[in-house]
């Protein structure tokens, strides 16, 4: 399997909950910026955070 794991070569956003009894992990790497966050509630934030922000520069054609 491949590493889906966000650099700054690669940017975007990696979600992982690996069964609905773990909490979630995620991060995002975008234009110099990068976040994680662990457990459901604040991994939520973090796509929220990312759609928001750094999802419609990429939909654009910016970065950031």
């Amino acid at each position: 399997m491949a590493d889906l794991t966000p650099t700054p070569e690669s940017p975007g956003l990696h979600i992982a909950k690996p069964s609905p009894y773990a909490p979630a992990t995620g991060s995002y790497v975008c234009s110099g910026c990068d976040a994680t966050a662990h457990g459901d509630t604040p991994v939520q934030d973090l796509v929220d955070e990312y759609t928001a922000q750094h999802g419609p520069a990429h939909r654009q054609g910016r970065s950031h």
